[in-house]
């Protein structure tokens, strides 16, 4: 059996431009396209080849033998690393800039029809702490760098328990944070809380690897309102370790509004389908958006970024152009935020989703704000929006859509193109599933108009409002 070819780095690679989803593109000696993670138009590097195809490859850098004059020093310990905030190397101003052209690169290059020009990109008011929710990690195996190993060859290496941010690509291997600029105080208090009293008092981590152990993970939700939310999620019941750990973060982490517990035996991380037990205090937050309260509980979607999210539905609602007496249809309606956001101007509103907790959260975020003119369904949005249920709660003057990363399913596409609504407002996570979905939507709609919106600073993702208007 022939040995696999070992593949030959590749020496003092020019980053010339920006491809997309965080990468950079250089040039091979053959003329072949090279992507390389965590480069910036203008470095030199050296690159170890991962993956080669027959007109481009990838690759890693290996040493920046020459930097680029727009590259600034991370302002996080954990950067490069963590896998997190992957652009902080680069201002924010020009994060923006590669954002909006990855915007019109993708409609372009996946949606091949006519499009308007891309109005300028919204950046994020905040570069930091933005997030109002983190989810954290325990586990046997601490996440070791290169260096580390290196370091060490020829030793054998004790496990060791981490609480932080898995480590890209590994499911099993976490790095342990100890200050992170994603979220605002007690975060990071809260991590040092918990390292503190497990290590203290021995209490066991969990091992992926190997199925078992005790503590999972950790999620922290903070309103702007000031209330803080904590579910700790275990893999089994201890009850005397539980109660005592559940005290300890009572007692020590100020102003926490609703503890929670969740028992984790599955193989995933997963809790949408697990019971969420209230230790403490109220059983949700509330958070504001313009006069709008919304209820969030443990397993409850939000937007993540809740600045940024007014400025998403503000657009949404300025492109649904309501004038207070049309039917709106909310479709991925998630606790129904999007709809009731613009429903002082709109007759009626019905919306729709596959989890069936988001649409009671929905219901009571409707009484909340005092809304009778709102009513959710749960299910599989492809499989409810047929001619029955249009005929049943009236045919839609505006859609507006804001599906998952893949998109929208191409039987929901297809009767969208038969029910022909007036307007379609696309929020989107993805501009390629995007790009698809609007290419398919062309043969009954033009794009009149496309909003990008920077939710996630430093990172690679970007969203993208898109106005379709009926032919």
């Amino acid at each position: 059996m022939s040995k696999r070819k070992k593949k030959q780095p590749a020496y003092n690679i020019k980053i010339n431009a920006y491809a997309a989803e965080g990468k950079s593109i250089g040039q091979l000696e053959d003329g072949k396209a090279l992507f390389v993670e965590n480069a910036i138009p203008g470095d030199v590097v050296n690159v170890r080849i991962t993956k080669q195809k027959k007109n481009w490859a990838e690759g890693k850098i290996i040493e920046l033998v020459s930097p680029s004059p727009d590259r600034i020093e991370p302002f996080c310990q954990h950067f490069g690393v963590c896998g997190g905030c992957k652009w902080q190397m680069l201002p924010y101003s020009q994060q923006i800039q590669y954002k909006q052209q990855q915007v019109h690169d993708q409609l372009q290059r996946i949606g091949h029809i006519e499009f308007p020009e891309l109005q300028t990109i919204i950046g994020s008011p905040k570069e930091r702490y933005y997030r109002n929710k983190l989810e954290f990690t325990f586990s046997t195996q601490r996440y070791r760098t290169n260096e580390e190993l290196k370091a060490a060859e020829g030793e054998i290496l004790e496990a060791e328990p981490a609480l932080g941010f898995h480590a890209p690509g590994l499911f099993d291997k976490v790095v342990p944070i100890h200050t992170c600029y994603l979220q605002q105080e007690p975060t990071n208090l809260l991590l040092k809380v918990l390292r503190e009293y497990t290590e203290k008092h021995n209490l066991p981590y969990y091992d992926y690897r190997k199925q078992y152990g005790w503590l999972r993970n950790v999620i922290l939700r903070i309103a702007r309102t000031g209330e803080i939310l904590i579910n700790l999620v275990i893999h089994h019941e201890d009850e005397q370790n539980r109660i005592g750990v559940l005290e300890h973060i009572k007692e020590n982490i100020p102003n926490v509004t609703s503890l929670h517990y969740t028992i984790n035996p599955k193989m995933n991380d997963s809790i949408h389908d697990l019971d969420v037990v209230l230790y403490y205090g109220k059983p949700h937050i509330e958070e504001t958006l313009e006069d709008f309260r919304f209820k969030i509980s443990p397993k409850s979607f939000f937007q993540t970024n809740t600045y940024q999210a007014e400025a998403l539905y503000s657009i949404t609602r300025e492109f649904a152009g309501l004038t207070g007496n049309e039917v709106l249809y909310d479709l991925y309606c998630g606790t129904g935020s999007i709809g009731i956001f613009c429903s002082k101007k709109a007759g009626k509103i019905i919306g729709i989703e596959m989890v069936e907790d988001a649409i009671k959260d929905a219901y009571e975020n409707a009484a909340m704000n005092g809304l009778d003119n709102c009513k959710f369904y749960a299910g599989d949005v492809a499989a409810i929006c047929t001619d029955e249920f249009f005929e049943e709660h009236g045919k839609p003057d505006v859609i507006i859509t804001d599906p998952p990363r893949a998109g929208m399913h191409e039987k929901l596409v297809q009767q969208l193109l038969k029910m022909r609504a007036p307007k379609v407002v696309y929020v989107s996570c993805n501009p390629a599933t995007q790009a698809r979905d609007l290419q398919l939507l062309d043969e009954a709609y033009k794009v009149t108009r496309l909003q990008p919106v920077d939710m996630f600073p430093h990172t690679h993702h970007i969203e993208n409002v898109a106005l379709l208007e009926l032919r």
